[in-house]
């Protein structure tokens, strides 16, 4: 089958320049890339096509061919054949960057740049309940590696500097090509980073980086949450070739408290009161986060009632609000009786049947409902 005219194919005229030649390959090969039409062999094609025509026409020597002679003057995909290993990527590896850098945005995008991103850290710091009310400082200390002081992070010995690698041209990436398919990737002579160490720094060794404890502040803020990440910058471990450093994630578990449970910005607590003061009504003493506080218990208070004390819970890290302290009441029923106790109760239930106690009225009533 004859091959469609490559200008054509990119839908350029032929008096077309570098830029125009680009923007045009750039946009059929987003909409035609396999790996956004999976199973579309029409799609695949017309990617093929469209880098086959842009090898050719993106190359000067070979464009020149192809206007004078057709594709018979170049050949299939441009007359490459096999690998070829390019060391001055070019304007081409701007393009791939471009490219692949939309296609494949999240996949971690260009690899292009001397220095690689030092790694993340993560350090777990147990707080207390009490210290989520009003926040800390927390001094940690972490092993972690940093920049070598001696060589600034070059990995040289000091007086000297690395030199750009004669490969890659300092680019730290070199082109493979295959028929119409070009990929980039580190170069070997210099693992990626473009320059080349000739004499090493003696306190790293050529790293760049030295390992050792490290004493980080964190601030953590009041209203704080159980599992909650907070980022310090740049606390990480140290970039590899001058890259920048990674980052420190503290993770924040807050230890469980003998008397509160939390619920967001609110706590919770159970507080038992006597009986008679649960009948009679009676003020009694509530401890919160702060310290005691007086709560009244109302004439007639039953055993699960909530009471709430407003502004004794936590601060939110979400807005200037404070939650509330949730007091559940339990009637503790005594399991030691005085004889003379005892008498009193008996004749206390005698006298008081069912008239006073609404709960076990409203239980009967539905009970005769249900029998009926």
């Amino acid at each position: 089958m004859a091959k469609r005219d490559y200008y054509e194919v990119l839908s350029v005229s032929r008096r077309a320049d570098e830029g125009e030649l680009k923007t045009a390959y750039r946009k059929l090969a987003l909409e035609n890339h396999p790996d956004r039409n999976p199973g579309n062999p029409e799609a695949e094609e017309r990617f093929k096509e469209a880098s086959e025509a842009y090898a050719v026409l993106s190359d000067a020597e070979k464009r020149s061919a192809y206007d004078r002679f057709g594709p018979s003057g170049v050949g299939a995909a441009g007359g490459a054949s096999g690998y070829q290993d390019f060391g001055d990527l070019g304007n081409f590896t701007d393009l791939f960057n471009d490219l692949f850098g939309d296609l494949f945005a999240g996949r971690g995008g260009s690899r292009r740049g001397r220095g690689q991103r030092g790694a993340d850290l993560r350090y777990n710091l147990e707080i207390e309940l009490k210290q989520v009310l009003t926040g800390l400082e927390s001094t940690i200390e972490i092993p972690k590696t940093r920049s070598c002081e001696a060589c600034a992070g070059s990995g040289a010995r000091p007086g000297t500097r690395p030199e750009r690698c004669a490969r890659c041209r300092g680019a730290g990436q070199v082109m493979l090509q295959q028929g119409f398919f070009r990929i980039s990737r580190p170069c070997d002579d210099c693992g990626g980073t473009g320059e080349i160490v000739r004499e090493r720094c003696r306190e790293c060794r050529g790293t760049g980086r030295t390992e050792g404890m490290f004493t980080i502040h964190v601030r953590i803020p009041a209203g704080v949450e159980d599992g909650m990440r907070l980022r310090v910058a740049g606390e990480g471990e140290a970039g590899i070739a001058g890259g920048r450093p990674g980052d420190l994630y503290v993770v924040i578990s807050v230890k469980p408290h003998d008397l509160y449970s939390r619920q967001g910005s609110d706590i919770h607590c159970e507080v038992p009161v006597a009986f008679s003061q649960a009948a009679l009504g009676a003020e009694i003493e509530i401890p919160t986060l702060e310290g005691k506080v007086r709560l009244k218990v109302p004439e007639g208070t039953q055993s699960g009632n909530l009471m709430r004390l407003r502004g004794k819970g936590l601060p939110s890290i979400r807005s200037a609000t404070r939650g509330d302290q949730l007091v559940r009441i339990f009637v503790e029923v005594p399991t030691r009786l005085t004889t003379r106790q005892r008498e009193l109760l008996e004749k206390f239930a005698a006298e008081m049947g069912t008239d006073t106690s609404p709960v076990t009225r409203n239980f009967l009533a539905k009970l005769r409902d249900l029998l009926e």
